[in-house]
Parts: C-alpha cells; sequence; structure tokens
C-alpha cells in the first residue's frame, strides 16, 4: 500500500497537545476547536456502564456444557446489538499488560525532541503525531499518538521504531504475541456465534496484518471544546483496547443515537467488532461509531490493537449467512483497496464504509 504522495498533502502546523499543556493555557487554539455541531456536549450521555456487555473468556473454554453456551449467545447479542463489549479472564499475563503500559508511558513522557525522530508521515498510520490529517483547515484531536505495523514483518518501518525506552521493542514483540493469540481465539468464538465453523475466519484470513496504535491524551482545560478522537468506525476485523490504570473515563460508543461512555472493568479488555467482521455477517454484527473525550482532571492513556485480514484478502458478505430475505448487503472487494481507502481519509463516523456498499 503506498502512502498518499506528500507533496499532494498540506496539512499545516500541527501543535503538539503535551507542550500545549505544558503551558498552562486556559485558551485552546482554534484548530482544536470543534464546530458547536460537533462539541462533545452536543448529544445525550449515559454515564452509566451497566448495560455495555461482559464476556467471561473462561466460559469459553469448555465447550458443550450449559455456561459455553450461555457466554456463545451472550458473545451474539453484544455483536449485533452493541458492536462493543468487555473481556475478563483474557488469558493475556498481566504482567506483560502493565509492561506495555509503563513502556507507553515513558515513550510519551520523552522530550518532543526525542518523539519526533519518528514522525508520522501525512497520508500514513505509522509513527509519531496525529493520523488522518489531510488539510490545513481539518480539525485536530486533542491527542498524540504513536502507531507502528507489526505484522506481517515486511510491514514493519524499523526506522520508527524507538530506541528509548531501551525496551521498547521487547516489549512490544511480547505484548502483540499475546494479543495476537488472543485475537485468534475470539474470531473461533466470534465464528461459532454466527454458526460457523470456527476456523473459518483464520483459515480464510491468511497472515493477518496486526497494528498497534498508542494514544495519550493529556488534561484539557477546555474539554467541552475539543475531542479527544474524531467519531469513526474501524476498518479491522477486531479492535482489542486496554486503558491505563487510573486513566480518565474517555472512550464512548453511539448506541441508539446517543452517546454511552465505557468505564473499562480493571484488568479486563474492550473489544469492538470492524467493517470486516460486519461486511462478513452481512451486517449481522456491527462497527459502532465511536470517539474519545478529553478531560479537565485526568490525562489518559489507551493502547489500542487492530487486527484484520491480509491485504491481498478478497472479502465478500458470507455464503452461509445470505438467504432470500437477507440479500448481500456490501460488494466483493479487495481488502488491501479498502484499507487504503480508510487510511486517506479523514475520520469520519461510518462514511467510510460506504465504500462498499450497494445501493
Amino acid at each position: 500500500m503506498s502512502p498518499v504522495p506528500i507533496s499532494s498533502v498540506k496539512v499545516g502546523k500541527i501543535d503538539d497537545v503535551q507542550e500545549l499543556r505544558k503551558t498552562k493555557t486556559s485558551s485552546i487554539p482554534e484548530r482544536f476547536v470543534r464546530d458547536s455541531t460537533e462539541r462533545p456536549a452536543l448529544c445525550p450521555v449515559i454515564t452509566t456502564n451497566n448495560n455495555i456487555p461482559v464476556i467471561d473468556i473462561s466460559k469459553l473454554l469448555k465447550p458443550n456444557n450449559d455456561e459455553f453456551h450461555y457466554e456463545i449467545m451472550k458473545l451474539s447479542a453484544a455483536c449485533e446489538e452493541w458492536g462493543f463489549f468487555q473481556v475478563i479472564n483474557h488469558g493475556i499475563d498481566l504482567a506483560v499488560v502493565e509492561n506495555i503500559e509503563k513502556m507507553a508511558m515513558e515513550f510519551f513522557m520523552l522530550p518532543l525532541e526525542e518523539k519526533q525522530k519518528y514522525p508520522m508521515i501525512p497520508g500514513t498510520v505509522q509513527g509519531y503525531g496525529q493520523a488522518f490529517i489531510f488539510s490545513e483547515d481539518q480539525k485536530l484531536d486533542w491527542c498524540n499518538m504513536f502507531a507502528l505495523a507489526l505484522e506481517p514483518h515486511h510491514m514493519r518501518n524499523l526506522k520508527l521504531w524507538p530506541t528509548k525506552p531501551s525496551n521498547f521493542s521487547e516489549t512490544l514483540e511480547e505484548y502483540s504475541r499475546e494479543v495476537r493469540k488472543f485475537c485468534k481465539n475470539l474470531l473461533k468464538y466470534i465464528a461459532k456465534s454466527l454458526g460457523l465453523n470456527a476456523n473459518l475466519f483464520e483459515d480464510m484470513f491468511g497472515v493477518a496484518v496486526q497494528a498497534v496504535r498508542m494514544n495519550y491524551y493529556p488534561v484539557c482545560p477546555r474539554p467541552d471544546l475539543v475531542l479527544g478522537l474524531s467519531p469513526h468506525s474501524d476498518g479491522s476485523a477486531l479492535t482489542v483496547l486496554q486503558q491505563r490504570k487510573g486513566s480518565s473515563v474517555g472512550l464512548q460508543i453511539l448506541k441508539d443515537n446517543k452517546w454511552v461512555s465505557v468505564q473499562p472493568i480493571p484488568d479486563a479488555l474492550v473489544i469492538n467488532i470492524g467493517d470486516t467482521i460486519e461486511v462478513l455477517s452481512n451486517g449481522r454484527y456491527k462497527s459502532v461509531e465511536h470517539r474519545a473525550v478529553a478531560n479537565k482532571e485526568k490525562d489518559r492513556l489507551s493502547i489500542v490493537t487492530f487486527y484484520a485480514p491480509s491485504y491481498e484478502i478478497e472479502l465478500a458478505p458470507l455464503p452461509e449467512l445470505i438467504y432470500e430475505k437477507n440479500p448481500p448487503k456490501y460488494r466483493r472487494y479487495n481488502h488491501g483497496e479498502y484499507s487504503k481507502h480508510y487510511i486517506t481519509n479523514k475520520l469520519q463516523g461510518k462514511k467510510t464504509l460506504e465504500f462498499v456498499k450497494l445501493k
């Protein structure tokens, strides 16, 4: 996948939000101030977390008992009605989780000139900075990002892998191996919840694409004027999010035209269905629009893993899920072509999925 030619992209000056925060100013630069229709307070926000489904992976380890069938039914309902759920007893060593959080924070606390050795080039989604910025008048998110491609290895840009902290590569490799194993297992349960062969997705996806993005949201003097991350759905099959303990609540998902704040359960992972699974399930399972909001009191660190099919794969609604009253809603397409379309457009709700919808 070739990035957008740099010469064709004019993004203007992009302020670093951590540096802005150091000035202790109460004013927000104009490029971060959202239009009144986009501000966080516009839509009602539900702060209760009681309804967001929680899936216990330990209950899925023994198939064909009552607990297994009940948890599979819960998983199906979560994917169908919410597109988001939290998983407990996920099997990833908590020491590995803590190590990646500590390492990510160490990176974001480095001096700006050190982080700027790994710049995010416009039209790509690797490196440090802000992604999905394509014009000088586009609004910026109150967030610093650091993103890297992980798998397959030929997609890695090793010039962007930091030498500080010294344990960066080792820590990220260990974490990514664990999350990859988790994603493969979770996709088996999702396949079963659709009544499909457990190995269908793994067999179909080839060498799955995996990337990580670390997001740091500093405290903000006027969180009512900004967004931490613009509303969007994910182009992946699965997205795995973990949030550093003690962080502010920032993730919100759109449910019945209302924003629902997600309060992470300690030691749980937040999972969301990506556009790929929506297409393969012919719209039965939904990729859901979500965003991040800023906070006046606490900062926030999240570590997000995207897991998707190989870029060579052709995707379309699965024949097993198409019948007379449920005709195909999406066209057949190449996943690499879709991914290129996704990363070369700004984040804008579920607009990217229009690219493959049948009219």
